[in-house]
C-alpha cells in the first residue's frame, strides 16, 4: 500500500525514523490489529495505534460507557455515558484519523465466535479485565497462529508480555489458569487512573514493533510496573513443554468456553488476612504449627527481603511445585501487593486446598503496617 501525499504529511515524524521510513509506514497502513476491550488499557492503545497509521483497527467491547469509566478510559467523554463503548470508540478514533478504518465489534467474545472475530486480524491486543476472556484469547491466538500482546493491571501496578507464534511462550505458560472472581477487577479493587495509560502505551509499542519487525518485543519476558514506586522489573520465562495449548502435547486444540462456574464460591473460600491479622497469627506465643508462609514472588524479589520462615515458590512454577508445600499445613500465600498471591490461592483451590489464605495488600502492606525496615522490590 503506497502512501498518499496527505499520509506522508501526517506521518512525517515516522518517515524520518530509520526504523520505520516509508516502507515501515506502508506496513502499518496494511496492518489489521484487533483491540479487545475499550477500557483503561484499550483506550490509550487504540488511540496510539490509530494515530500511528495502522490501517485497520478493530474494537471489541459489549459494554456501555459508565461515569466511573471516565477516570481512566480516555477514549470517552461525559457525553458518551450510556452509549455502547464499541460505537463511541469507533467515532472517536475515526475523528482522530479519518484515513484509517475502524471496525466496531459490539459483542462478547465466546468460544463460538472467537475464531471468526480474531481471524480477520494480523495481531491481537488484549486489554480485558476478565481472566476467563484472557485465556480464551490466548488459546485462540496460539491455535490460529496470531501474535498477541497482553497487559493486565491491579490497583497500582501492572504487567505486559508479548506472544509471537514459534518464537516464545504464551500467557498460559506463565499463568497456567485463573478463575474469574478470584483476582479482583478494577471495579472491585480500584485502580490508579493513570496506570492503564502506561501499560496501554506499552501494548501499542509492542504491537507496532511486531508489525514492523523491529526492536526486541517482550517475548519470554514479563515486564512489571509499579506506579507508586515508579519501578519497572523484568522476569524471564520459558515455554512450558506441558503447556495445555502451546506445549508438546496440547490438550486445548480448539477454543473452549472458560470454566467460570463457582468463581464466587471460590472467592469466598479464600481467607484474606490483613497485615495486622497475619502478625497475630505469627506470634510465637500463639502460632498454629500448621501455618506455613509461601512467598510466590520471583527469586530475585524474595532474596531482596522476605518474612522469616517463608518458602519461595514463584506463582509461575506453583502448579508444578505444589508438592513442596508441607502436607497437613495451612498455607498463607504472599506476594508484593496481593495480586499474585490471589492467583496462587486459585491454583491451590483447584488442587484441593480447603481454605487457602493470602496477605491482603502483600508485603507492601506489611511494610506499611508492621515492619518499615522490610526491603520490598
Amino acid at each position: 500500500m503506497t502512501l498518499s501525499p496527505a499520509e506522508r504529511a501526517r506521518y512525517h515524524r515516522h518517515l524520518i525514523l530509520e526504523e520505520i521510513g516509508v516502507a515501515g509506514q506502508e506496513k502499518l497502513k496494511a496492518a489489521r490489529i484487533l483491540v479487545i476491550g475499550a477500557g483503561g488499557l484499550g483506550s490509550p492503545a487504540a488511540l496510539y495505534l490509530v494515530a500511528a497509521g495502522v490501517g485497520t483497527v478493530g474494537i471489541v467491547d459489549c459494554d456501555q460507557v459508565e461515569a466511573s469509566n471516565l477516570q481512566r478510559q480516555v477514549l470517552f467523554d461525559t457525553s458518551d455515558v450510556g452509549r455502547p463503548k464499541a460505537e463511541a470508540a469507533r467515532e472517536r478514533l475515526e475523528s482522530l484519523n479519518p484515513q484509517i478504518a475502524v471496525v466496531a465489534h459490539a459483542l462478547e467474545l465466546r468460544a463460538a465466535n472467537v475464531r471468526s472475530v480474531l481471524g480477520a486480524y494480523d495481531l491481537i491486543l488484549d486489554g480485558t479485565d476478565r481472566p476467563s476472556t484472557r485465556y480464551l484469547v490466548n488459546d485462540a491466538c496460539v491455535i490460529l497462529g496470531k501474535p498477541l500482546v497482553v497487559a493486565a493491571i491491579h490497583r497500582n501496578e501492572g504487567h505486559a508480555m508479548t506472544y509471537v507464534p514459534g518464537r516464545g511462550p504464551c500467557y498460559r505458560c506463565l499463568f497456567a489458569d485463573a478463575a474469574d472472581g478470584v483476582v479482583p477487577n478494577c471495579a472491585q479493587a480500584g485502580v490508579l487512573g493513570v496506570l492503564p495509560g502506561v501499560l496501554g502505551a506499552i501494548q501499542a509499542t509492542e504491537a507496532i514493533k511486531v508489525i514492523l519487525g523491529v526492536g526486541e518485543p517482550l517475548i519470554g519476558r514479563l515486564l512489571t510496573y509499579d506506579a507508586l514506586e515508579m519501578r519497572f522489573h523484568e522476569f524471564a520465562f520459558e515455554r512450558r513443554h506441558d503447556c495445555a495449548v502451546c506445549g508438546d502435547r496440547p490438550t486445548i486444540t480448539e477454543p473452549r468456553e472458560p470454566l467460570e462456574a463457582c468463581a464466587v464460591a471460590a472467592l469466598d473460600r479464600v481467607q484474606r488476612l490483613s497485615a495486622a491479622a497475619l502478625r497475630t497469627l505469627l506470634d510465637p506465643a500463639t502460632r498454629d504449627g500448621a501455618l506455613v508462609l509461601i512467598d510466590v514472588r520471583e527469586p530475585c524479589e524474595f532474596d531482596a527481603g522476605h518474612l522469616a520462615g517463608a518458602i519461595n515458590i514463584p506463582v509461575t512454577a506453583l502448579q508444578d511445585r505444589l508438592q513442596e508445600i508441607p502436607p497437613r499445613t495451612s498455607p498463607v500465600f504472599i506476594c508484593r501487593s496481593g495480586g499474585r498471591s490471589l492467583a496462587a490461592c486459585a491454583i491451590a483451590l483447584r488442587a484441593g486446598t480447603a481454605s487457602p489464605a493470602h496477605l491482603e495488600g502483600g508485603l507492601l502492606a506489611w511494610r506499611a503496617e508492621v515492619d518499615p525496615t522490610l526491603a520490598v522490590v
